[in-house]
C-alpha cells in the first residue's frame, strides 16, 4: 500500500485551504440568460458518462449553438455521425448521470453542467438539429441538476488560447457567477480584480 495515498475525506481536506465563499455557492440549476449565451457561443463540449464498462469522455462539436437550450432546466445535443461504438450512449442506458464541459475558443473560463440524460428519437427535436441535410439518429436531452463556471487558471497555465482574442458578447466570469448566485457580487468588480487574483494563485 502506498504510504502517501490519501484515503479519507478528513485527510484530503487537511491538505488544502478552505473553499472560498464564492466558490462554495456559485452553482445553480437554472439556465439563465448569461448561461444560455455562453452555451450558444460554444462550438465544443466534452460529455462525461459512466457505466458498467467504466467511465468515458466523448468530444462533441459543431457550429456554435449546436447544443440547444430547450427551457430553463434542459439542454439538447445531437448525436452526430461517429464510429458507432456508442460508448457514451450505452453508459447512459445503464446510468443516466452525465457531465458536460463547454469550451469557447479564446475564453479561458469553462462552463460545467451536470444532469440526467435521456436518449430521444423525438422527430421534432431531431428535426431541429439537422446539419448539412443530415438528421441525427438520436438527440440527448439533459435535465440540469447543477451548473457552474470553472475559473481560468487551467487555460492560463496551459496557454491554450494564447494570442487568441476573446470573442465579443461572451458573458464574463463575473456576469455568470452573479447570475448563478442571483446577486451577491458585483460583476464588474469581480472581473476587474480577477486577473491579478488568478495570477497570484496559479501555483
Amino acid at each position: 500500500m502506498d504510504p502517501h495515498a490519501v484515503s479519507s475525506l478528513d485527510q484530503l481536506l487537511s491538505l488544502y485551504d478552505e473553499v472560498t465563499p464564492v466558490a462554495a455557492s456559485k452553482s445553480t440549476d437554472r439556465l439563465d440568460a448569461p448561461t444560455r449565451a455562453f452555451i450558444a457561443a460554444s462550438p465544443f463540449c466534452l460529455l462525461g458518462t459512466q457505466g458498467a464498462r467504466g467511465n468515458h469522455i466523448t468530444p462533441r462539436g459543431d457550429a456554435p449553438g449546436f447544443v440547444e437550450v430547450l427551457d430553463d432546466h434542459r439542454v439538447m445535443l445531437p448525436d452526430r455521425k461517429g464510429n458507432n461504438r456508442l460508448d457514451g450512449l450505452r453508459d447512459i442506458l445503464e446510468d443516466n448521470r452525465v457531465s458536460l464541459l463547454f469550451l469557447v475558443p479564446g475564453v479561458n473560463e469553462t462552463l460545467r453542467l451536470h444532469g440526467l440524460a435521456t436518449i430521444s428519437t423525438d422527430p421534432e427535436l431531431r428535426a431541429r438539429c439537422v446539419a448539412q441535410g443530415k438528421t441525427p439518429t438520436t438527440v440527448l436531452v439533459v435535465e440540469v441538476r447543477e451548473i457552474f463556471m470553472q475559473c481560468a487558471k487551467a487555460f492560463m497555465r496551459s496557454g491554450l488560447w494564447a494570442g487568441r482574442p476573446r470573442p465579443e458578447g461572451v458573458p464574463t466570469m463575473g456576469q455568470l457567477i452573479a447570475a448563478h448566485k442571483r446577486g451577491g457580487i458585483d460583476p464588474a468588480e469581480y472581473d476587474q480584480a480577477a486577473p491579478a487574483r488568478l495570477k497570484a494563485n496559479l501555483y
